[in-house]
């Protein structure tokens, strides 16, 4: 959809009214490429303004009720096997199909990644004296400059007993 007050102009043209030669075309309309055909354009297209994005709970609560609604029809198809004294006929054991929110993986091999107390980024230094871990020199200034409380503080929303010495 083009801009408000948009117009198709007409190619700018030098006319002299005197003369018998032809009109000159501009340089500008000459290397435009405006009066190309433009494939990658759908003429046709339209916006859906019916779309709504959805948030993350809406997702998996719709995710939810879709996998309940595939294990009672599971549940029914393997009823439907059943014989009426209880044995079943063909019974066959399908595994659950791992969703998005139901995969199970086991703990990491790698070590456990070690972050900055003070600033977040990686942090491959400790201060021995406070037990911090620091990223660079100027993080550890600023870790010498703490008071224990503060220090004791840090550690704590780390989740480490605060032992300071």
């Amino acid at each position: 959809m083009p801009p408000k007050g948009y117009t198709k102009r007409k190619p700018l043209t030098v006319v002299s009214d005197d003369s018998p030669t032809p009109p000159v075309v501009s340089l500008a309309e000459q290397f435009s490429y405006n009066h190309l055909p433009r494939p990658f354009k759908n003429p046709e297209y339209t916006k859906n303004t019916n779309r709504r994005t959805k948030n993350l709970k809406a997702l998996l609560a719709q995710e939810r009720e879709r996998e309940r609604v595939e294990r009672e029809q599971r549940r029914q198809q393997r009823e439907e096997r059943m014989d009426v004294d209880g044995v079943a006929k063909d019974f066959l054991l399908d595994g659950d199909m791992p969703t998005y929110s139901s995969i199970e993986a086991p703990p990491s091999v790698l070590p456990q990644r070690r972050y900055c107390d003070i600033t977040g980024l990686e942090g491959p230094y400790t201060d021995p004296a406070t037990g911090l871990r620091y990223h660079d020199k100027s993080v550890y200034d600023v870790i010498r400059g703490l008071s224990a409380t503060a220090a004791k503080d840090y550690l704590a929303a780390r989740g480490v007993n605060p032992i300071v010495r």
